[in-house]
Order: structure tokens, then C-alpha cells, then sequence
């Protein structure tokens, strides 16, 4: 029993593209012990199974760590999810399997399946090892489809692209604000592996070559219309935070105290609005101050058109559009 899987403990043994892979880190495992019930709490957060912070448990632990694996690298986030660790403890003590949100009605009925077994609160009723390598979904010459799929980061700039210039200055706000958690060690790490040189940006060749690593098929027009879309500041190349904010999973703009910091951040004078000339002033600073963006913006979220936004009115903006797209995900951060 290894009692710690999660992706950090899976090994390439080499550089090559098909290199094996293998389990690494067996200082909590235990040999089994049939009969024999296990008490001390052991893993980490998101891949701990509900019986162990009951302290009550066996072998099919490892089943449901590499459940909450799969699900993870078909959706790119956690099962269970919370920004403090006794938030994820209660999520898997308590919380619903959600299959239904975006990308998971566009995965195989058979993954979910297989995803539903692996992750049954019940151990006596969860789908053992043995069993899961012979679902339909995981043995070899299956049912699982062999098209590629995109990128989360992919999925998540294409819907930057598409937001308001106030919008992506607010998450730009947000990136800059946020702790060092989990998901941004993630995305840090995707960074530095896409800037191939260590200049602490990504020129549009480097984001051609990253995301042609991901997985993409994008065609040139595209990778340049996401380009110029994370460059916030029009510098021509993408800096650590302009990357952050581009490619950061939206959850994190539910945040009430996120929400409140980037508010304030445009209503210089705390009058709980953000005036024509408060957000000509902040977007001015990263070259969007010109009149038509300001229009733009006071048009589509300055609801009851008093030419001011009030904060009820900032938060509909930033929540509108935020559940993550639909498209299929494979994601490299691991380390959410």
C-alpha cells in the first residue's frame, strides 16, 4: 500500500517522449496486512481517500488517490477542492463528485464511469485494482478514444482572449495578489519550461513551440491572437504575471476577497464606484486608455447606465463566463 500516490510521485525514467514511467516515493508505504486496519493519517490533501481522516482503512486507498488522479488529467482540477486544507478535508468527507460541469460532458461516458468506481465514498463498494485494469475505459485495446486533447492553458487563454480590457486588468489585479498556492507552483512551472531561454518572458516563438508541446494544432493567426491577448502591456512577450493571469483556472475569480481587492484596486478614492476617469487612470497605465475601450467597457457593464460601476456590477463581469470551457483537457499541472 503506498498511501502518498499523487502525480509529483510518478517518474520519467528518461528524457525520451516515450520514456516508461514509475512510482517513486515509498517512504509512507506499508506492506498489507490482511484483516489489519490502519489509523494514522498519512498522504497529501486533495488525493487523501475519505477513510483516512476517519482513520479507519486498507488497501483500496491507493485506488482512490489514483482516481482523484484520472481526474485531474481529464479535467485539470481536483475532485475536491478548497483554498485551505481542512476546506479540501471537508469536501472529501462531505462534498458531491461533480461530473456534470464543463469539460466533463464532452469526456466518455466510460471515463466517468470508471472515475465514478474509483472515487465511491464506501471502500467495500469501491471498484478494486484488479477491476479497474480491466474496465472497458483502461485495458489495453479498450474503449478509449486516441484523439489528442487540448490543453487546460490552452482552453483557459482562448477564453481570455475573449473578455473585456477592464476584465483582464481586474485578473491581471487578481494574479498579482494571489499566494503562493498550489495550482500557481503549477503554472509557474509551465512558464519556465515554456521560456526555453530564461529571459522571464515568452516570445511568440517560445508560445508556439509550448503549446505545440501541449498538444496544439492551432494554426499561426491563432497563436498570434493569443499572444497579443496575455500581453497585457503590449510589450510583445508574455511576462511571468501576464501569464499567470491568462492561464490561472477561473475559481479563483469567485473569491469574494480577490473580487474586493481588484475593486479597490480601480476605485482609487474607496467611493464604491469606479468612475470614467478612475478606470481611464488604471487602464491608461497598460496602454488602454483610449476612449473607444472605455466606451467599450462602460457599455457592456455599467448596467443601469449611470456612468460609473458600481461592485455588484464589477462582480457580474468577472463571474459572467468564468466556468471553464467545455473543450477536452490534458493538463500538465500536476501540482494543482
Amino acid at each position: 500500500m503506498h498511501r502518498d500516490l499523487k502525480p509529483e510521485n510518478f517518474l520519467m525514467v528518461s528524457q525520451a517522449d516515450d520514456s516508461p514511467v514509475k512510482a517513486t516515493d515509498f517512504g509512507l508505504s506499508v506492506f498489507i496486512e490482511e484483516g489489519k486496519v490502519y489509523k494514522e493519517i498519512v498522504g497529501s490533501a486533495y488525493y487523501v481517500a475519505p477513510e483516512v481522516l476517519r482513520r479507519r482503512y486498507g488497501k483500496e486507498i491507493d485506488v482512490w488517490s489514483a482516481g482523484v488522479i484520472l481526474y485531474i488529467l481529464l479535467s485539470g482540477v481536483p475532485p475536491f477542492w478548497g483554498e485551505t486544507e481542512k476546506a479540501i478535508f471537508e469536501e472529501i468527507l462531505d462534498g458531491n463528485l461533480d461530473l456534470q460541469s464543463p469539460p466533463w460532458p464532452s469526456i466518455s461516458a466510460g471515463a466517468k464511469d470508471l472515475i465514478s468506481k474509483m472515487l465511491t465514498r464506501n471502500p467495500h463498494k469501491r471498484i478494486t485494482a484488479d477491476k479497474a485494469l480491466e474496465h472497458p475505459w483502461l485495458k489495453e485495446g479498450g474503449e478509449a478514444s486516441e484523439q489528442p486533447m487540448d490543453s487546460a492553458v490552452l482552453a483557459r487563454m482562448k477564453q481570455f482572449r475573449a473578455m473585456n480590457k477592464l476584465k483582464k486588468l481586474a485578473i491581471k489585479v487578481i494574479a498579482e495578489n494571489l499566494e503562493s498556492t498550489e495550482e500557481i507552483k503549477g503554472l509557474k512551472q509551465m512558464f519556465s519550461n515554456m521560456d526555453t531561454d530564461a529571459s522571464g518572458s515568452i516570445t511568440y516563438e517560445e508560445l508556439k513551440t509550448g503549446l505545440s508541446k501541449l498538444g496544439s494544432r492551432l494554426p499561426e493567426s491563432e497563436i498570434q491572437q493569443l499572444m497579443e491577448a496575455a500581453d497585457v502591456d503590449k510589450s510583445g512577450t508574455i511576462d511571468y504575471i501576464e501569464f499567470i493571469t491568462a492561464t490561472m483556472h477561473r475559481h479563483k475569480l469567485d473569491r469574494e476577497e480577490n473580487l474586493k481587492k481588484a475593486f479597490q484596486f480601480f476605485d482609487k478614492d474607496n467611493s464604491g464606484y469606479i468612475t470614467r476617469d478612475e478606470l481611464k487612470h488604471s487602464m491608461t497605465q497598460y496602454g488602454m486608455g483610449d476612449e473607444e475601450t472605455i466606451n467599450e467597457v462602460l457599455d457592456e457593464v455599467d448596467t443601469d447606465k449611470d456612468g460609473k460601476i458600481n461592485y455588484d456590477e464589477f462582480v457580474t463581469m468577472m463571474r459572467k463566463g468564468t466556468v471553464e470551457t467545455g473543450e477536452h483537457v490534458k493538463t500538465q499541472e500536476f501540482d494543482l
